[in-house]
């Protein structure tokens, strides 16, 4: 079982990643710090329970499912630097 996961480790560093990027998005944004941390716990036991459930099902799709989940995070970076720019202009009179 350990080696049919191996193909998920990449997912994992940059889910790790993806959640930095969310949680620099919420700060930007100002959200409640306790309310976003609460959400994301609540995300994350979603994940782990789906996760838990569906690996025997997912492993048959394992390059489908790193490539969405790459580009996701791909196309969240890029909103978060874009969502920055402004403030960022804000250095520079």
């Amino acid at each position: 079982m350990a080696s049919e996961l191996k193909q998920f480790i990449g997912l994992i560093v940059f889910g790790n990643i993806e959640n930095l990027i969310l949680a620099a998005q919420g700060v930007s944004a100002c959200v409640n710090p306790v309310g976003l941390a609460i959400l994301s716990f609540c995300a994350v036991l979603c994940w782990l329970l789906i996760g838990t459930l569906g690996t025997r099902v997912a492993i048959k799709y394992a390059r489908y499912i790193n490539f969405i989940g790459g580009l996701a995070i791909f196309i969240l970076g890029i909103q978060a630097m874009v969502e920055s720019i402004p403030g960022m202009m804000a250095f520079f009179p």
